[in-house]
């Protein structure tokens, strides 16, 4: 049993079977009332439907792409095993993301119920629902590369060809995580834009008031953007942190090449364990001590993380060259703490509490352009310290253990995921929470414990969003190192990288084009977004319009509808981004691999940037909005709330579709540009 390999699928069936058995939990528990049941039932349609006709179209696609894939016969890599992997990894994210929504959106009715009897009921109950989205993800996750490694390598010594074909599980993966992300996110901003935008300015309605027909389609949205969406991103940062630590570790590990090239999976393992440990310390009694119990719960898993890295370094592998044990152990810390760091500078330019969002709550004042002006300035300084943390990982750990040393980074950043998704996916089941005490017209005292929670939630998903931006940026460059591997040369068995010189002509070419290609990317996402919210605009403009007694709260509207004109909306729309990301690659592959090489880091440079600008500014819109809410400069209705709105508006598509898709887009290139190296070469 002390084959890592055994080890990392013992773990991966731990996390599934914790999953499933916090699921089991959620589902004893009280779903409330007839009315508050039939609202969920609503929202579950509602997400079903949307991935029902999601995955039809992704099925086209992996199908299509795993037959070009097979079509390659066994060519450097290529070939039907590669195929096969592609496939699993596809049906893995894809598995992953339908059982965490189908959980969240049958937790939200019981967390409703729950804050009826006390908040820590409230917060068990849908803290348990991203702890399932967590669990799944690493579980099934490590578990795909665990056994695609040992099928692949059939008891032989790990090699580059093996893991080439794994790094199909990798591709299917992102592939995936980029449409559900860009699906997910279309979906969600446009529901959520089109419902305030008619509801809450023009109608003068609260928000989830259920005389509003896209307040279902929101709800539907919190799910398939923020819960399955998110899951799909971290699940494929995961899987290619893990896969290029192995590349990596063949490459350049000599007589340490087996022991470096396992020790990413036994990091993903112990990091199951103590995400599972970490979950039992998170509790709370009161609303003061939200934030604090989760960030308990993630500080305990990742101080077990970094025990178990030290006696994994030290004592279970016996590193015999120049990478030592205590420099891959402090690589793994350095990953670890730049995890923590950047969602904790990421806390402070979003929290309501701080003062960014404060100060963009008091320019709304005199207006909605000036709440845009600085809330856009806000976005923009945020960018300096996260990239100045990532940067600092990727030195120490580069000086520790040089490239081998950024991918291991990477993989302590993320092994803590069980844990660190379930803090953030447990947001958006909170925020349905409020949605439906609203809806179901519970007492003042539920709503006051879901917005309590909700606000947490909001906090967390920020943190979430910066902790997904920076495991991207460090993914990203440990694919991309595995690439410039991948492209080198090899002579007398020593392995010479790639290297790219900046006055090439053919490199500069290419980092001007990745340098463009997620303004473009964003571009795209931000006019989907625009174009499905109008079509909502016009649908709630019309019930309002033609359905006598709606506003009255005589006749129900028709969320149906709503949620029929985001999905159709959202993937339509999504399919030119996806196109993009997978094309650009293969376009410039073909014609220099140098050029490639620039692009690929052209994109991460801009990409990143683009992805903490976007994500920070959108979170301090939404909390400068509810700062004003919640009585401050003027309160509710008033001109500031309304410039607000505004901004909120303006910020959603930031935070929830352009700004995390931008971490797929850098990472999917890469995973291209390594998987189809074959054809470039």
């Amino acid at each position: 049993m002390d084959n890592p390999i055994y080890i990392a699928l013992g773990a991966a069936a731990l996390a599934l079977v914790f999953a499933l058995v916090k699921f089991a939990g959620i589902m004893k528990t009280d779903a409330g009332s007839q009315k508050m049941q039939d609202i969920s039932k609503l929202i579950q349609d509602g997400a079903a439907a949307f991935l029902k006709a999601e995955y039809k179209w992704l099925a086209i696609f992996v199908v299509v792409v795993a037959g070009a894939i097979a079509a390659s016969g066994n060519f450097a890599g290529l070939g039907p095993k590669t195929a096969v992997a592609f496939v699993g990894g596809a049906l893995a994210s894809g598995i992953a993301g339908y059982f965490g929504m189908h959980t969240a959106t049958r937790a939200a009715v019981r967390t409703t119920q729950a804050a009826t009897n006390s908040l820590q009921s409230a917060l068990g109950v849908s803290f348990s629902s991203g702890v399932v989205m967590g669990m799944c993800v690493v579980g099934l996750g490590l578990l795909g590369i665990a056994a695609f490694t040992m099928v692949y390598a059939g008891g032989e010594e790990l090699t580059q060809g093996v893991l080439s074909q794994v790094l199909g599980f990798s591709f299917g993966a992102s592939s995936i995580a980029l449409f559900a992300r860009v699906g997910g996110g279309i979906f969600t901003k446009a529901a959520d834009v089109g419902a305030d935008l008619v509801g809450k300015v023009e109608a003068g309605i609260p928000e989830d008031d259920p005389r509003n027909p896209g307040t279902i389609a929101d709800n539907v949205g919190d799910n398939v953007g923020d819960v399955a969406g998110m899951g799909a991103d971290l699940f494929e940062s995961y899987v290619g942190s893990i896969i290029a630590a192995m590349t990596l570790g063949v490459f350049m590990g000599g007589e340490d090449a087996s022991a470096l090239a396992m020790l990413p999976l036994m990091i993903a393992a112990v990091g199951i364990v103590a995400s599972l440990i970490g979950t039992f310390f998170v509790k709370a009694s009161d609303e003061h001590h939200l934030h604090s119990a989760l960030f308990r719960g993630l500080i305990v898993a990742s101080v077990i993380v970094i025990g178990a890295a030290w006696y994994l370094t030290n004592q279970h592998f016996t590193l015999t060259g120049p990478i030592t044990g205590m420099n891959v152990f402090w690589a793994i810390v350095a990953g670890l703490v730049a995890g923590v760091a950047v969602g904790k500078v990421t806390e402070y330019y979003t929290a309501m509490e701080a003062k960014p969002a404060q100060y963009i709550a008091k320019q709304s004042q005199t207006g909605a352009a000036t709440n845009i002006i600085h809330g856009l300035a806000t976005g923009m300084e945020s960018v300096a310290i996260p990239v100045i943390l990532i940067c600092g990982a990727i030195y120490l750990s580069y000086e520790m253990a040089e490239v081998y040393g950024v991918a291991i980074a990477a993989v302590g950043m993320l092994s803590t995921l069980g844990i660190s998704l379930g803090v953030d996916a447990y947001g958006p089941v909170a925020d349905n929470a409020g949605g439906m005490a609203e809806m179901a017209e519970l007492p003042p005292e539920v709503r006051q414990r879901t917005d309590a929670l909700d606000a947490c939630g909001n906090t967390t998903a920020a943190i979430g969003k910066g902790f997904a931006i920076g495991s991207a940026a460090l993914t990203a460059l440990a694919l991309f190192n595995a690439f410039c591997y991948g492209a080198g040369t090899e002579v007398e068995g020593v392995r010479t990288p790639l290297v790219l010189n900046i006055n090439s002509t053919p490199v500069m070419i290419g980092l001007l084009i990745g340098g463009f290609l997620p303004f473009l990317f964003s571009a795209m996402t931000m006019r989907a977004v625009g174009k499905a919210a109008n079509l909502m605009v016009d649908e709630i403009r019309r019930q309002f319009r033609e359905i006598p007694g709606i506003l009255e709260g005589k006749a129900a509207p028709d969320a149906a509808r709503c949620v029929e004109i985001s999905t159709a909306g959202s993937l339509k729309q999504m399919i030119l981004p996806g196109a993009l990301a997978i094309a650009a690659p293969v376009i410039v592959g073909l014609w220099n691999v140098s050029a490639l090489g620039g692009m690929l880091a052209g994109a991460l440079v801009t990409g990143v940037m683009m992805a903490i600008f976007m994500a920070n500014a959108g979170g301090a819109w939404d909390n400068a909005k509810k700062f004003i809410e919640n009585g401050n400069e003027g309160g509710k209705g008033s001109e500031s709330h309304k410039a607000a709105v505004v901004g909120d508006t303006v910020g959603d598509p930031f935070k929830d579709t352009s700004g995390p898709s931008l971490n797929i887009l850098v990472k999917l290139m890469t995973v291209v540009a390594l998987v189809f190296l074959p054809w470039f070469l």
